[in-house]
């Protein structure tokens, strides 16, 4: 359904969560109470409206915490139709884990933590991607996600059904105004002229986008072929509605995507969506997200 982290991707960012929470003496709870044949079976919940999404992680995590956790599909709930999907149940069961109670408590939090996670980015940006239906706009995840968590937070901006921008800066070309603070605006073509061609020669498929604060940087950049983007940088609805008409009087509209990026909310993302923008970029979604409530009810087999 969705491009998954694989686990070699993520097995460095398990075992960290894993040595954090369990340190040197590992669950000190759970060795006095628990006996080490006990064999529990615990239940995934998702108990809040909104879109599941990371369950392949709670497989790897079971798998590095002890290979004798399984995780069971519930008849009904095939992780295929379940993941990603929008629920509006008071309470939906996502998957069952079977195996020693003692691995399975030591593991309930570093598997909710994931998993309410990247459901509340998935849930957030799907907010955003229903309030735009019908403009024509998409919704794009920025640079602005939790360190060591980014290739899961663009997992889940898919979830939701946003896209992904640029995963870092080695893949993408994106001049900003701090690259270009030196630079006088009637300089802006010659420039930019200059840089896309070294880009191309260096990677003709690379994503070229040039950021602009103005109409006049706009109109200089314009000029400029082999541009693929063009980031309106914090401009308000008229100003948007102006770059999209210049774009198309350029004879560009096709050919040069133009982004609206800065300080979009849930209130403000339709009227910006409705200027004409095709992509809209919001940090929000990754940085903002709260986590969706998904509960581990455990019990005694």
């Amino acid at each position: 359904m969705y491009p998954f982290p694989s686990y070699e991707t993520l097995r460095e960012l398990i075992q960290l969560a894993r040595r954090e929470d369990l340190g040197d003496r590992g669950d000190v709870t759970g060795k006095l109470l628990v006996s080490d044949e006990t064999i529990g079976v615990g239940t995934l919940n998702q108990k809040q409206v909104g879109v599941v999404c990371g369950l392949p992680i709670v497989e790897m995590i079971c798998r590095t915490y002890d290979e004798r956790l399984r995780v069971e599909q519930i008849p009904g709930f095939h992780f295929d139709i379940i993941e990603g999907r929008f629920s509006d149940a008071r309470t939906t069961p996502l998957v069952r884990i079977r195996g020693p109670m003692r691995s399975l408590l030591a593991a309930e939090r570093v598997i909710l933590n994931f998993i309410q996670h990247m459901s509340g980015v998935a849930t957030l940006t799907n907010r955003f991607v229903r309030r735009i239906d019908g403009t024509g706009a998409k919704i794009y995840d920025t640079r602005k996600t939790v360190p060591g968590f980014r290739s899961l937070d663009k997992y889940a901006v898919l979830c939701g059904g946003g896209q992904n921008h640029r995963v870092g800066l080695y893949d993408a070309l994106l001049v900003k105004d701090n690259h270009l603070a030196a630079v006088q605006v009637k300089q802006l073509a010659t420039i930019l002229s200059q840089v896309v061609k070294r880009s191309r020669d260096e990677d003709a498929s690379r994503e070229i986008e040039i950021e602009v604060e103005d109409l006049e940087q706009l109109k200089e950049v314009l000029k400029v072929d082999g541009i693929d983007i063009i980031l309106l940088d914090n401009m308000d609805c008229p100003r948007m509605q102006l770059a999209v008409e210049m774009r198309n009087q350029a004879g560009k509209k096709g050919k040069v995507a133009l982004e609206a990026s800065g300080g979009v909310t849930i209130e403000t993302v339709r009227s910006i969506a409705s200027t004409g923008v095709e992509r809209i970029a919001v940090g929000a979604i990754t940085h903002s997200a709260g986590a969706l409530d998904i509960s581990l009810e455990v019990e005694v087999q």
